[in-house]
């Protein structure tokens, strides 16, 4: 005999890899701290592995594709691939393992379904992002770029709304594409070492970086003008 409010196969694999996600999460964390790895640390770790391997660039790639599942900073992966590379090899480099971990995010928020924001949508701000996500997904991430929004939340965000893969990608793309570049001169303009807060800046990659950053929030200030003088439906 069947059991009435038996939980379904789909859920009970929802819970199990989020109860798994959570133990990942912690275990992470936990190491870090009992070893005293800050995120600074941490990206030392990688600029010596990375320089030292011959596998660097797939290294580099594969570490920023899993960094979403541990919450770990977008911005100083970016930067690494800078300081590593160079800002023009960094900066190509840092938007193609920038957007395959973008996926990542999104497909990772895809197979928990929208089920899983049911609660938080009742908040104001988050319930109104949900709906232009669902209306308009390409300009609404579009503009979520530009703003600097944190990535993966974007990201995780998306999936969980089931947005249209293609449009999220492609509005991810182009609107990451001014961050990447001010994140990866910041990244530039250091010379010196990470963990030891040793380093020297470059003032000229500072003011690009700057620039960068100040040319996101008008291409964000663009997109909502002509977004206004739209006709309402």
């Amino acid at each position: 005999m069947k059991t009435e409010n038996a939980t379904p196969p789909r859920d009970k694999s929802k819970i199990i890899a989020l109860i798994a996600w959570a133990l990942l999460l912690i275990g992470y964390w936990w190491y870090t701290s009992a070893n005293g790895l800050t995120p600074m640390q941490t990206m030392q770790d990688l600029i010596n592995f990375v320089s030292e391997s011959p596998y660097g660039f797939p290294v580099y790639v594969l570490v920023y594709m899993i960094r979403p599942v541990f919450l770990f900073p977008a911005t100083l992966v970016t930067m690494t691939a800078t300081y590593l590379y160079g800002p023009v090899q960094g900066i190509a480099y840092a938007l193609i393992a920038s957007n395959l971990s973008t996926m990542v995010a999104y497909l990772i928020g895809r197979f928990f379904g929208s089920g899983f924001l049911k609660n938080i949508e009742r908040n104001a701000l988050i319930g109104k992002y949900a709906d232009r996500l669902r209306q308009d997904g390409f300009q609404t991430t579009l503009i979520l770029r530009f703003l600097f929004l944190p990535y993966d939340l974007v990201s995780y965000f998306s999936g969980f709304l089931h947005i249209d893969m293609r449009a999220f990608m492609f509005a991810t793309v182009i609107g990451s594409i001014p961050g990447t570049i001010s994140f990866g001169m910041l990244g530039a303009s250091i010379e010196g070492n990470f963990a030891a807060q040793s380093v020297r800046l470059d003032p000229l990659s500072l003011v690009i970086s700057a620039s960068m950053f100040a040319v996101s929030i008008g291409l964000y200030r663009v997109v909502r003008y002509r977004e206004s003088r739209l006709p309402k439906s």
